[in-house]
């Protein structure tokens, strides 16, 4: 069953993380979508905690109240209707990303380069929609990926490991240890991405940072699986 609440108090994308983190760990939520524009968190459990435990298990700052069913609908109506909209910036920044590549590579064409350039992109374009709104990405962050749940401290670095694996894929230096270590962060995260789709969790993907507000989909998921497809297809490559 869904609900939708206003939520007051919220003055940032970290605030609205902190709220949607706590909300997602409540036993009985299925999942938990806090909107920082509109105040507003809907939130799909079985069944429906009281607004007294809403309450008491949000820090003082936060107020939580009712919203009514008609709000709802129109909320969750637009919602629906505008999921491929959010994640038109995604679409639009790898189309950016493969044009640039393959003119980077039009004049001496190897795959192998392409590949390269294609990641290297990748990582600088990422990281630098994560420093858009550094303090409010882990958190975001730390709802889905492995590592950053067990050491926050992850999610703090991982912009900046983003940034010099990017670097290193761009110059063609100690690519070995940049693959192997795209292998293990992307896949660590892979891991809970999926765990989130298959949890039908209602989160934002932290892939381009928190400035941009994607929610979690499969397209997460595919995004990942082709880097890691492209660093273990190199890897091979280079000890084959």
């Amino acid at each position: 069953m869904k609900k939708i609440y206003k939520i007051t108090g919220m003055t940032c994308n970290g605030c609205r993380s902190q709220v949607e983190k706590i909300l997602n760990g409540l036993e009985s939520v299925t999942s938990a979508t806090v909107n920082l524009e509109q105040s507003e968190a809907i939130i799909d459990a079985s069944p429906l905690p009281d607004l007294q435990t809403l309450q008491a298990a949000l820090p003082e700052k936060y107020t939580i109240q009712e919203q009514t069913q008609h709000v709802f609908t129109q909320v969750e109506t637009t919602e629906e209707k505008s999921e491929l909209q959010q994640l038109f910036p995604l679409f639009l920044i790898f189309l950016y990303i493969t044009t640039a590549t393959v003119l980077m590579n039009l004049n001496d064409w190897s795959v192998s380069e392409f590949m390269l350039d294609f990641m290297g992109l990748f990582y600088v374009v990422f990281s630098f929609f994560k420093f858009l709104d550094y303090t409010g990405f882990p958190k975001s962050f730390q709802m889905y990926d492995p590592l950053a749940k067990q050491i926050p401290a992850y999610a703090w670095i991982y912009p900046f490991i983003e940034i010099t694996l990017g670097i290193f894929f761009l110059f063609r230096f100690q690519i070995p240890m940049a693959l192997i270590v795209t292998i293990i962060i992307l896949g660590i995260t892979t891991i809970g991405v999926t765990k989130a789709l298959f949890d039908k969790k209602a989160i934002q993907c932290a892939c381009l940072g928190t400035a941009l507000k994607l929610p979690m989909t499969k397209a997460t998921f595919i995004e990942n699986s082709i880097m890691l497809v492209m660093a273990v297809w190199m890897l091979v490559k280079l000890y084959s």
